[in-house]
């Protein structure tokens, strides 16, 4: 099985990139979280991978965090979700937004990812409950903030804003800020932005 791969970036087609390794070059498949990520073509980059065999041909898909990988490997476990869809999930949650969605079962946040329904955002809840601590170093990200941080977080996204926005917002915020003010300050930030 192959692991890791480091090598030089020759070529970048999202979601797709080549690895010259040694001078032979590997086509690899990448979330789009580790995409953005990636340096550019000519620079040298090391990437674990997940090596799939199937009736229809050997596919590489690469990844720069452990964490990436191990909820790659979660999500290929359950029944009806395929590389494609598991990449999809990464591409549009990172691993900690993910985990944080399943710890508090919220599909609104699955079902905006292009190719997930609602049938099968309910699947990947239950299927991936208590899953995910692993890849997020044991803590169960969103529940370790208050109550007050969940609620301004729910009330960007029922607002409209994508996770990014909503998460990036949030962060900027003091930890002891009340629901109130919060949502206020984000949204003050939030128009900055746009």
């Amino acid at each position: 099985m192959i692991g890791r791969l480091t090598g030089l970036i020759v070529e970048k087609n999202p979601p797709q990139i080549v690895l010259d390794v040694s001078g032979v070059g590997y086509e690899l498949d990448v979330p789009m979280s580790t995409f953005y990520n990636l340096p550019g073509n000519g620079e040298r980059v090391s990437l674990l991978t997940h090596f799939a065999v199937r009736e229809d041909g050997h596919f590489l898909y690469g990844f720069l965090s452990e964490a990436e990988r191990f909820a790659f490997r979660q999500l290929l476990k359950i029944s009806g979700i395929g590389a494609r869809t598991a990449l999809s999930v990464l591409s549009g949650l990172s691993v900690d937004d993910l985990a944080a969605a399943v710890a508090r079962q919220e599909i609104g946040r699955l079902v905006k990812i292009p190719g997930i329904g609602k049938k099968t955002a309910e699947r990947l809840l239950l299927e991936l409950k208590g899953k995910l601590a692993d890849a997020t170093g044991g803590r169960a990200p969103g529940l370790g903030g208050s109550a007050a941080r969940n609620d301004i977080l729910d009330a960007l996204l029922a607002l409209g804003y994508n996770d990014k926005e909503a998460s990036a917002a949030l962060k900027q915020l003091p930890a002891d800020i009340t629901t109130a003010d919060g949502i206020r300050q984000a949204l003050k930030l939030l128009s900055k932005i746009s």
